[in-house]
C-alpha cells in the first residue's frame, strides 16, 4: 500500500482567507463570529453566525463566472486554487486522469432552494428560470472544482454531513494508497444558509452570545461557512519532486450510530468504533496519539457523549490527552467543518502548535479532559486523531502524524 501525504492546503474560513491567516487567527484564539450579516435573523431567537468576509470570488475563477455557481462552490474552486498553489504541483505535467476531486457537504447550494421560494411565493411558480434548478444538487461542487483545473480522475460528492470532510479525505486516501490514482483534491465545502440557520434555531441548538465547547455553561453551537482542500499525493511523489510535506495520512474510521437522526448516542458508542477504527487502520495504539481535534461543538449532549467516548477508548491515559475544538472560533461550518480541522491537525503537526479551545471558562464535571482552555499549546505532536460526528450517526476519524521519510508510526493496533 502506498503512503498518502499532504502537500497543500487551501482555507477559506470565518478567521482567514488562506492557511497562514487561518492559522494566526486560530493559535491567537481570534473569534469570527459575529451578528449575521448576510440575511435578516430578527424572526430568530438567535442572531448570531460565524461568515466568510471579504471574500472575492474573481480573484479565484479563471475559467467560470460566479454566476454560474453558488457560493459553496466558488468557496470550494478558491480552496482548491489556494491548496494547488501551496503545493506547488505542477498539473500540466501530470496525467489528469490520475487526479481527482473527492469533496464533502452538508447542504450544498441552498441559496438556490431558497431563491426558488422566495420567487414562487412573491411571483408564482410561472417566474422560476429553468436554468437556477441544475445549479442545485450538491455533486456540482466537485465538479466545478474539476471543470476549473481540467481534472478528469474521479470527482465524488460524499454528503454526509458535518462528518463529510472526514469522508471525503479518507476516500481520497483509500484511492491513492491503493494505486488508483496519483493525486487528489479533497475536503470540504458550505455556505452559510437561511435553511440550516433556522433549522438548527427551531431545535434550540444555537448559542445566543458564543460558542463555549465543554465549558459547564455552555448553550450550543453557531452555524459557520467556509472550505478546505487539501492535496493528497503519494509520499514518494512527493519526496521526488521536493515538495512541502505537512502531514502523512495513517488512515480513517467510520461508523453509524444507528441510534437517532439527530442526537449523538448518549455514551458515544459511534464515536469510539470510529477512532478505535482509525487507530486500526493506521496501525498505531492508543498511546501513540498525542492530539485529538475534537468535533467540539459547543452543544450540551454532544460535548458530553464526545468527552465520554475520548475516556471510553483512551482510559487512564484520556486525562492528559489534549481535546480542542477550533469551533469555539470559527463555528460550525457544516460539511467544511472536519476538512477545515483536519488541516488545522497537519499545520498542528508540521508548527509543533495545539489551538486553544476559546470561552473555556468553567469545568464541566461531565467534560473532565484537557480541552486546550483558551491559550495555544506547543507540543510538538506527531500522531493526531481528527474527529467529526453528523446528523443520521454519521462518525469519522481522521489518523494524522508527522511526516518522517522511510519512518511510519507504528504499534500494536487499537481494539474495539
Amino acid at each position: 500500500m502506498k503512503r498518502v501525504v499532504i502537500s497543500g492546503l487551501g482555507l477559506i474560513t470565518p478567521v482567514g482567507i488562506g492557511w497562514g491567516e487561518a492559522w494566526a487567527s486560530l493559535l491567537a484564539g481570534r473569534s469570527g463570529i459575529a451578528p449575521v450579516e448576510s440575511f435578516d435573523t430578527s424572526a430568530f431567537p438567535v442572531h448570531i453566525g460565524a461568515e466568510v468576509k471579504r471574500f472575492d470570488s474573481l480573484a479565484f475563477l479563471k475559467k467560470q463566472t460566479p454566476d454560474s455557481m453558488g457560493r459553496s462552490s466558488q468557496f470550494a474552486i478558491a480552496a482548491a486554487r489556494l491548496a494547488l498553489d501551496d503545493s506547488h504541483l505542477d498539473l500540466p505535467r501530470m496525467n489528469l486522469r490520475r487526479v481527482g476531486v473527492s469533496m464533502g457537504t452538508t447542504s450544498g447550494e441552498p441559496q438556490f432552494v431558497e431563491r426558488y421560494n422566495d420567487i414562487r411565493k412573491a411571483e408564482g411558480l410561472d417566474a422560476i428560470p429553468g436554468e437556477m434548478l441544475p445549479k442545485y444538487p450538491c455533486n456540482v461542487i466537485p465538479t466545478h472544482i474539476a471543470m476549473e483545473f481540467a481534472l478528469r480522475g474521479p470527482s465524488l460528492m460524499i454528503p454526509t454531513a458535518c462528518a463529510a470532510g472526514n469522508y471525503a479525505i479518507g476516500y481520497g486516501f483509500d484511492l491513492i494508497r491503493s494505486g488508483r490514482v496519483d493525486a487528489m483534491l479533497a475536503g470540504g465545502a458550505d455556505a452559510f444558509s437561511r435553511i440550516t440557520y433556522m433549522g438548527f434555531a427551531r431545535l434550540g441548538a444555537i448559542a445566543k452570545e458564543r460558542c463555549q465547547p465543554f465549558d459547564k455553561n455552555r448553550k450550543g453551537m453557531v452555524p459557520g461557512e467556509g472550505a478546505a482542500v487539501l492535496v493528497l499525493e503519494e509520499a514518494e511523489a512527493a519526496q521526488a519532486r521536493g515538495a512541502k510535506i505537512y502531514a502523512e495520512v495513517l488512515g480513517y474510521g467510520i461508523s453509524c450510530d444507528a441510534h437517532h437522526m439527530t442526537a449523538a448516542h448518549p455514551q458515544g458508542e459511534g464515536a469510539v468504533r470510529a477512532m478505535a477504527s482509525a487507530l486500526r487502520d493506521s496501525g498505531v495504539s492508543i498511546d501513540a496519539v498525542d492530539y485529538i481535534s475534537a468535533h467540539g461543538t459547543g452543544t450540551p449532549t454532544n460535548d458530553r457523549a464526545e468527552s465520554i467516548a475520548v475516556k471510553s477508548l483512551f482510559g487512564e491515559r484520556a486525562k492528559r490527552l489534549p481535546v480542542s475544538s477550533i469551533k469555539s472560533m470559527i463555528g460550525h461550518t457544516m460539511g467544511a467543518a472536519s476538512a477545515i480541522e483536519a488541516a488545522a491537525c497537519a499545520l498542528a503537526l508540521d508548527t509543533g502548535m495545539l489551538p486553544p479551545t476559546i470561552n473555556y471558562e468553567e469545568p464541566d464535571p461531565d467534560c473532565d479532559l484537557d480541552y486546550v482552555p483558551n491559550v495555544a499549546r506547543q507540543t510538538n505532536p506527531r500522531v493526531v486523531l481528527n474527529n467529526a460526528y453528523a446528523f443520521g450517526g454519521n462518525n469519522a476519524s481522521l489518523c494524522l502524524a508527522k511526516f518522517e521519510a522511510g519512518v511510519r508510526p507504528s504499534a500494536p493496533s487499537a481494539g474495539e
